[in-house]
């Protein structure tokens, strides 16, 4: 009898444009291979609001049970308020529980869920700590929990209401050494069980980007792909952007793939395609000179490793600990901490030489060394089957 596996993450689908939601679906589709597969998540597609978008409260995608539950509260209107407040005056603990249920998605069906059938599964894998479903799903099941908390430096991490999280599950999935050396030394919890390995890269057998320039009517660019948010920290890559096309000229643009919810500035250098198909983001990735990553915080990133496995180089925030070892460890990018580093390695990565063609190749190697699917999924099951 195959074992039961359920998944937790606060977003799915097919739809769904995010790092940690589409690594979960990654996860789900090749445990389906082996085990009896469930996700448990909820009905809304957008995480500013989490308004309730599906509504079925059962479907299968690529053969996973996917059970949504549904958002009985839409994000706060007075969060952002409420946010600066807390972390203002160091709120304490019912502060933070309120901070939980204002962000969002409030679901309780799916807690109620997991309590109740909590022996109805061998195996349950939290992805992510941030959201609702963790904090208070994670706690009912932790003997038998994998926590994968996607975990990087930011304010979140240091509420109170989440360090109980991190020394509760029965093992832990850190997708960086990074990641691992943060969590360890923030909460002391080195002794759980615990193993570093990242997801595997899938990327298309043949490419076309000559094809999607044509669609596009773009040719010289480089191109940011991913949600298009503060917490990316893109409107300091706008600003960064447009001050280097005031200061060097040139054809060069900037092409954005992803669902914007923040404000993008109207300029001819700057082109926002939206959300794009899985054909056109890696037809217009490997057109480009590069991929560049403004954020401050992340745990791994698909992004960049989709990149590097189709041979372009990347350039990425320095004050992000995890894509500046992406960079280091792979001879592959460069990374800026102000505006006079971007203006510099933008320069460089974007004209031709010996050593650009160099971090081309260096880039595809240091995804097949160390983020293949096989190596990857083999660590799950062992880890699954410990537990």
């Amino acid at each position: 009898m195959k074992k039961r596996i359920a998944l937790v993450n606060q977003r799915y689908g097919l739809e769904v444009n995010g790092g940690s939601e589409l690594y979960t679906r990654l996860i789900a589709e090749r445990l389906a291979e082996r085990y009896e597969v469930d996700v448990i998540t909820t009905k809304a597609l957008d995480y500013t609001k989490w308004e309730n978008y599906y509504t079925c409260d059962r479907e299968m995608i690529n053969g996973v049970n996917v059970l949504r539950f549904d958002v009985q509260r839409q994000r706060a209107s007075d969060f952002d308020s409420f946010n600066a407040k807390l972390f203002a005056e160091n709120g304490g603990l019912q502060d933070q529980l309120t901070w939980f249920v204002k962000q969002g998605p409030y679901a309780p069906g799916a807690i109620s869920y997991i309590r109740e059938n909590k022996d109805n599964y061998d195996v349950f894998i939290f992805v992510t700590y941030l959201y609702f479903l963790t904090v208070f799903g994670l706690p009912e099941v932790y003997e038998k929990a994998i926590f994968i908390p996607t975990a990087h430096e930011e304010p979140f991490i240091h509420l109170g209401l989440v360090k109980p999280l991190f020394n509760l599950p029965a093992a832990f999935v850190y997708l960086t050494e990074e990641e691992k050396k943060l969590v360890n030394t923030l909460f002391d919890n080195g002794s759980i069980k615990n193993d570093v390995m990242g997801t595997g890269v899938d990327v298309p057998e043949k490419l076309s980007p000559d094809s999607f320039k044509k669609k596009y009517g773009v040719e010289d660019y480089v191109v940011y792909v991913g949600r298009i948010d503060h917490g990316k920290n893109c409107p300091e890559l706008f600003e960064h952007f447009l001050k280097y096309k005031k200061r060097k000229g040139g054809k060069l643009k900037l092409v954005l793939m992803g669902k914007p919810v923040c404000e993008i500035p109207e300029s001819e250098d700057i082109i926002s395609l939206g959300f794009v198909s899985e054909e056109d983001k890696f037809n217009g990735i490997a057109g480009s000179k590069l991929l560049i990553l403004p954020s401050k915080y992340e745990s791994l990133s698909i992004s960049v490793l989709e990149a590097m496995a189709i041979g372009v180089p990347v350039l990425v925030n320095g004050i992000c600990d995890v894509l500046k070892g992406h960079c280091i460890k792979s001879n592959a990018g460069l990374w800026y901490d102000d505006y006079d580093d971007f203006e510099k390695t933008l320069e460089f990565l974007t004209k031709p030489s010996p050593e650009y063609d160099e971090m081309c190749k260096n880039a595809v190697k240091y995804v097949n060394d160390n983020y293949r699917w096989e190596v990857i999924m083999d660590k799950f099951y062992r880890l699954i089957e410990e537990i």
